[in-house]
């Protein structure tokens, strides 16, 4: 139950993103990443970053409580939920120096490798936070394919991935409409960390394991 009420709060502070999305003046441009609002000088880059940096604690807290042991024996995906939570929260640690995904001039010396070592600690930690968490719903929909409710979330949760990675692709590339396609992949994200606690546990679980 802990562990519950513990990931709720978590993912709350993770999906800060709705709260800046639905807030006019936020969100100045389609094209931004969420990255982009907590960029240096940025009117509400502090606050952002340090949701990042609770949310990624506070999930890992959640995530350890509730162990890794579900319905079907041990959890596989379930370190690698811990590498996510992690890797957001060193996100949040170690800001963007400048919006790069609305900045035209921010975004060419990031490919130059002309910025501050934290810019590059942050991209760094967002693509292990992105791989983790879909390595780890990979992990899930093989592991509960033919369990009820749970197999069903996670081959949708995969399968929306299938469609929102092209996507992103384009986005990144082309610095276009990053602010609708990233949101697809912190709900599938938060989806996933939900799933994982919120799965129940089995009825006995070997001496000494969590």
């Amino acid at each position: 139950m802990a562990s519950r009420v513990v990931g709720v709060i978590g993912l709350v502070l993770y999906n800060w993103w709705l709260g800046a999305l639905v807030h006019g003046g936020i969100v100045s441009s389609p094209n931004a990443l969420f990255s982009d609002l907590e960029a240096s000088g940025g009117r509400y880059a502090v606050v952002f970053s340090r949701l990042d940096i609770a949310a990624g604690v506070v999930l890992l807290v959640a995530l350890a409580l509730r162990g890794r042991w579900g319905v079907t024996g041990l959890r596989p995906e379930w370190w690698l939920l811990l590498v996510f939570a992690a890797a957001g929260a060193v996100g949040g640690f170690f800001p963007y120096s400048c919006p790069e995904g609305v900045n035209a001039v921010c975004r060419t010396a990031e490919w130059e490798f002309q910025l501050p070592w934290r810019q590059y600690v942050h991209v760094a930690a967002g693509i292990v936070e992105f791989a983790a968490a879909t390595l780890a719903i990979v992990l899930a929909r093989r592991r509960t394919a033919g369990v009820p409710v749970l197999g069903d979330l996670t081959r949708w949760t995969a399968s929306a991935l299938v469609v929102a990675y092209p996507l992103l692709g384009v986005a990144y590339l082309s610095d276009r409409l990053g602010a609708f396609v990233e949101p697809v992949f912190f709900v599938c994200f938060s989806l996933m960390v939900a799933v994982e606690l919120f799965e129940r546990q089995p009825a006995l679980v070997p001496a000494g394991k969590t």
